[in-house]
């Protein structure tokens, strides 16, 4: 093996079992993005981010997701269609030809860790085929000292080889693409596809495996604080304004998509961003807009050949267009990404019905029902095999798909956190007004910006809400910046009667999917969903 590039460290890839041809260590974002362009894997815009296409794959496959089933992870994780298995003998096997894959190839090799807390960093490597994977987890994940690199050794090392294909005949595949988690080897195989989303997302779940034992609960949020140093959680699925909101100018980034709550406050697992750039503006989305520069990576985003200017209107490849860039791109971002304990926790949902608040207050029983149930209208484009339309989707905690363990122990652990810190809980709906999709309009981004700062500045903590006939949720009677009839979601519809049928269909959606997931919870916060009476 051939070592190239800067600071290989002293635990080397052969004692992880990889005998490349040529190994590139930690190369910085300009000898990356020269590598890209001479190996043809992407083309620069005139902003100078580096643009490249993820081919087939234009979202993550869930449905091609496994960890391995063994004594450690046996009782441990919650199995299902969501923790799909997979034996350590068909790991083995996979691993075996995954090596002999890569005997003959060039790899490169990124020394990184997660977690912005030093107490709850996890040193991490990333070894890719392709030099863009490289430079996308150097965008992504936090990089350790020049000095550091020396004895860096992973805690997990994350192998990425998109033209590897499984064999679902004798791996135990579904298809020709895995991504498989092993805890016990700490190692993560990413094979037969190119989406880099993958990479990130893998990391996710092995800190949602890992961080309960330490009493840190892992979210899927974004984080930010104001003047005052009250700092804001958003949950939310992809598509439902996480990074939108986060970027806020007249708030402080923590981190756009995934933290840690601690007893000492929260914390960002990456040091990057990965925003969802379809009809992306510089007025309406200043932050993000200006972060798109060299150093920032765009996937499927259609480029004029000639003048190399970007259509971030266009769905040409995917409405999941998305760009990858450093947190510190963001102005006046919070670096490293560490803040204190929420005063505010806002879920967020792009109700496609049309139907829930724009913002509404919950009490603690139903913040637990609604971060259980995870209501959104997932977008198109996000994974494969999604259409076009906005699909209905409960996701628990807001991100089912990354979670090990069962839903019940991360609400547990955030019911705890909520009543020890006192912090206030939102429900907003970033969706759909007047109407469901393609009858009403999209909710104006000026308004939920306005509605979501009142709150997370505490200027809706006294306001008197009205009890939503329906959903039950306190939603305020006025708020500084928006109309008070746009707060009425019956009000908004020309038709209230055919409201009335579409909001008590959702709330039959909802009891539906409670009662057949969480049919053992209390009686208290079962009682706090929607009415069908």
């Amino acid at each position: 093996m051939v070592n190239t590039g800067v600071s290989p460290s002293s635990h080397g890839l052969q004692e992880q079992g990889i005998e490349a041809a040529t190994a590139w260590w930690n190369l910085g974002t300009g000898r990356l993005t020269e590598m890209a362009l001479q190996r043809k894997e992407g083309v620069l815009a005139g902003n100078g981010a580096l643009v490249v296409r993820t081919g087939e794959f234009t979202g993550r496959s869930p449905k091609d997701k496994y960890i391995v089933r063994d004594a450690y992870t046996e009782s441990t994780v919650a199995w299902g269609s969501v923790n799909q298995a997979l034996t350590p003998e068909q790991f083995d096997g996979i691993w075996t030809r995954v090596r002999a894959f890569l005997t003959d190839k060039e790899v490169f090799v990124a020394d990184l860790r997660a977690g912005a807390a030093d107490a709850y960093q996890m040193p991490i490597r990333v070894v890719t085929q392709k030099a863009w994977h490289s430079m996308f987890g150097r965008q992504m994940f936090l990089k350790p000292s020049l000095e550091a690199l020396a004895t860096h050794k992973p805690e997990f090392t994350l192998v990425f080889a998109p033209e590897f294909r499984c064999d679902p005949k004798t791996d135990g595949t579904g298809t020709e693409t895995c991504v498989v988690i092993d805890f016990s080897r700490k190692l993560v195989l990413i094979l037969g596809t190119f989406y880099a989303g993958e990479l990130k997302k893998s990391v996710f779940t092995i800190l949602n495996h890992l961080l309960p034992e330490r009493d840190v609960l892992p979210m899927h949020c974004s984080a930010n604080v104001g003047s005052h140093k009250r700092v804001a959680l958003f949950f939310g699925l992809s598509g439902t304004g996480k990074t939108t909101l986060s970027a806020d100018p007249h708030r402080r980034l923590i981190g756009d998509d995934e933290h840690g709550w601690s007893d000492a406050g929260v914390f960002n697992f990456e040091g990057g961003c990965y925003a969802k750039c379809i009809r992306l503006t510089q007025e309406l989305e200043p932050q993000i807009f200006n972060a798109i520069r060299f150093g920032c990576v765009l996937e499927n985003v259609v480029i004029d050949p000639e003048t190399r200017a970007l259509d971030y209107d266009s769905e040409l490849y995917t409405e999941n267009t998305r760009a990858a860039y450093r947190a510190q791109y963001i102005e006046n971002a919070v670096i490293p990404g560490v803040g204190g304990q929420p005063s505010d926790v806002v879920f967020l949902t792009a109700d496609a019905f049309g139907v829930l608040p724009p913002i509404s207050r919950l009490t603690p029983e139903q913040a637990m029902y609604h971060f259980l149930s995870g209501y959104t209208a997932r977008l198109a484009g996000t994974e494969r095999g999604m259409g076009k339309e906005p699909q209905a989707t409960f996701s628990s905690c807001f991100g089912e798909p990354f979670l090990p363990r069962s839903p019940l122990e991360y609400a547990r652990m955030l019911g705890e956190k909520l009543k020890k810190q006192g912090s206030h809980v939102w429900l907003v709906n970033t969706g759909w007004t007047g109407g469901p999709a393609g009858v009403g309009s999209r909710m104006k981004l000026v308004y939920t910006r306005a509605m979501v700062n009142a709150a997370v500045e505490g200027e809706l903590n006294a306001v008197p809400v009205t009890p939503d006939p329906v959903f039950q949720v306190g939603v305020p009677q006025f708020c500084p910046g928006v109309p008070n009839e746009f707060l009425n979601a019956r009000g908004m519809w020309a038709d209230q009667a055919a409201y009335d049928v579409a909001a008590k269909d959702l709330a039959s959606r909802f009891q539906k999917n409670f009662r057949a997931k969480f049919g053992s919870v209390g009686a208290d916060i079962a009682a706090a969903g929607p009415l069908t009476d």
